[in-house]
């Protein structure tokens, strides 16, 4: 199906009588723009059909919305698994008047580009990760659009997002983070010195990262003092703003967090561990492009209680920044069987190879019921302040 006919099929009235109208939104400006194609192709290939209708909707490198179907979006990473979208002529656009949720289509071959079709929307799934989409904007957008959306809200999003006040709002909530400094734009920049002596003040190994970047972009693992300065320029490169943690001796252990119905708490899955082959850490290849990069194990191999004890701070880690709809948790377990949080991801990865998904299956919830489950979550959570 072409990028007309996916059109076409949207116009027709307003969708299925019985069926409420999901728009799977994907894409986007940020550096993870391919991860979100990957995603998306998972998410379309399991969603249920016989449950949902479904708009495709990809957000090009340069923000542009558009219609852009399944077919094309499975040509396009045959071709090229790390994709970016080409710019189509279906353009699509929110409204932003309450209670007029239809997305509107611009057909860019009619005369004037005039607004052509439209299809009332129910929901929006959206499957952008990193700057641009997981950080609030996006999210923010939505809410002005009066559109019940999957995951976290605005605020949430925008800690989520941000390795700096994620911590602050973990400490806040009581739990253990590891040994850290931030570096501002201006620090680096008037007094470079005082960066470096706060960074040998963690000891060695650290971590540099951009402060709100994803998926391992722009992160280096710094062994010596002599090579900081070219790790520092490299996180630069994605973020004015880093995050340099202390190396923390332990295991890495992950949980999924899904939010609860109603009043209920939110659930967490059993902890898996990552078991990272070829790499020195857990990054963008390990994640996304090398299958046998890393292993999951779940449930981890711990004892009963440290489970217990990662399922439960990882609930307090989402209810910390306000969580909703789905998060993961990263951990390291000490060799005293300490549970120290690492970071919190509010749209983790949803490719077949992701642990998200991973864990809950290992879990009990298959990933087409774990769509379903976050598209209902999302249908029960009004917009706005509640």
């Amino acid at each position: 199906m072409n990028s007309a006919d996916n059109a076409q099929a949207t116009a027709e009235g307003a969708g299925s009588a019985t069926k409420p109208c999901v728009a799977v939104v994907f894409g986007g400006r940020s550096s993870e723009h391919s991860v979100s194609l990957i995603t998306a192709r998972s998410v379309l290939r399991a969603i249920n059909r016989d449950r949902w209708d479904v708009v495709s909707v990809g957000i090009s490198t340069d923000g542009a919305w558009f219609l852009y179907s399944q077919d094309e979006l499975e040509a396009l990473l045959d071709h090229q698994p790390l994709a970016t979208l080409p710019v189509g002529d279906q353009r699509v656009t929110l409204p932003l008047q309450v209670g007029e949720n239809e997305l509107l289509v611009h057909d860019l071959n009619s005369e004037g580009g005039t607004i052509t079709r439209g299809r009332h929307i129910d929901a929006v799934f959206p499957l952008l990760h990193g700057p641009f989409g997981e950080d609030g904007t996006l999210q923010g957008l939505l809410e002005l659009a009066d559109l019940p959306y999957v995951g976290c809200g605005v605020s949430a999003s925008a800690i989520g997002m941000d390795k700096h006040f994620m911590k602050v709002a973990f400490e806040a909530a009581g739990l253990e983070v590891g040994p850290y400094t931030v570096v501002h734009n201006r620090d680096w920049l008037t007094n470079s010195e005082q960066v470096r002596e706060n960074v040998a003040a963690l000891g060695f190994p650290v971590f540099v990262k951009p402060a709100r970047a994803g998926s391992s972009f722009g992160i280096t693992r710094v062994d010596r003092a002599e090579d900081l300065d070219d790790a520092i320029e490299t996180a630069r490169e994605h973020d004015l703003k880093l995050v340099i943690e202390a190396g923390i001796e332990g295991r890495e252990i992950e949980c999924a967090v899904l939010g609860g119905h109603e009043w209920s708490a939110p659930r967490a899955s059993l902890p898996g561990e990552i078991e990272v082959q070829g790499h020195d850490f857990y990054d963008f290849e390990a994640k996304y492009v090398e299958d046998d990069g890393a292993r999951l194990s779940c449930p981890a191999n711990l004892p009963g209680d440290v489970i217990e004890t990662l399922r439960e701070k990882a609930v307090q880690a989402f209810d910390a920044i306000d969580g909703e709809g789905l998060s993961r948790c990263d951990f390291f377990v000490t060799p005293d069987h300490r549970v120290v949080i690492n970071e919190i991801n509010t749209m983790p990865g949803f490719t077949p190879i992701s642990m998200y998904p991973r864990m809950w299956a290992a879990s009990g919830l298959e990933y087409p019921d774990l769509i379903d489950e976050l598209i209902s979550l999302a249908l029960e959570r009004p917009v706005g302040l509640r």
